[in-house]
């Protein structure tokens, strides 16, 4: 059975972006060649990912293009093939079409994603605050990798959206990047 994996840069106050839209772009991240190094290595151990409508469509939009981009670094252009190249499952009610080795789920997404949980093997790269929330509600979400980034935004949109129950954490690994990035990656309790 795989498990799904939420991963995401977020702020000291666990914030994914500052202002709508910027899907977590900000400048107050701080991404250096190591830390997208990493960002690729996990990416390509991914067994599949799976999105929400609006970080598929900015990774749709700059990904792909980005894999041919010689003016980019290697780092960026691989994980432009990476993502590209790697299944992907789009949750969304208003996309009927997409590329780049995606299917789309909109209707009955949750049961559709726990049968997608339970046929494959490894993990599963899950993008966006509102999927993630509602895998967190039914009991599937089974990791968190979180990138904080030393930065307190005081406003923007949280990790997870409108959730108000406590959450159990185990924490698995550590790991410090260059200017005060931290990564931490926990266990999430999905106790009855």
């Amino acid at each position: 059975m795989g498990r799904f994996v939420y991963w995401m840069n977020v702020s000291l106050d666990l914030r994914i972006e500052q202002v709508p839209g910027d899907n977590g772009a900000g400048e107050w991240l701080r991404i250096t060649e190591a830390l997208h190094r990493d960002f690729n290595a996990r990416a390509r151990g991914l067994a599949a990912m799976v999105q929400g409508r609006v970080i598929y469509e900015t990774m749709e939009e700059y990904w792909p293009r980005a894999r041919e981009d010689a003016s980019l670094p290697d780092f960026m252009r691989e994980y432009g093939e990476i993502w590209t190249d790697a299944p992907k499952v789009l949750v969304s009610r208003t996309r009927h079409s997409a590329e780049h080795n995606t299917r789309i789920i909109g209707d009955d997404a949750i049961d559709q994603l726990a049968a997608l949980r339970a046929e494959t093997d490894g993990d599963i790269g899950v993008g966006g605050a509102t999927l993630a929330t509602q895998l967190l509600r039914a009991g599937l979400l089974d990791e968190l990798v979180l990138y904080t980034h030393p930065a307190i935004l005081g406003f923007g949109r949280p990790l997870f959206d409108d959730y108000d129950m406590p959450i159990d954490l185990d924490l698995l690994e550590q790991r410090s990047f260059e200017q005060g990035v931290t990564m931490h990656r926990y266990a999430i309790r999905n106790e009855p």
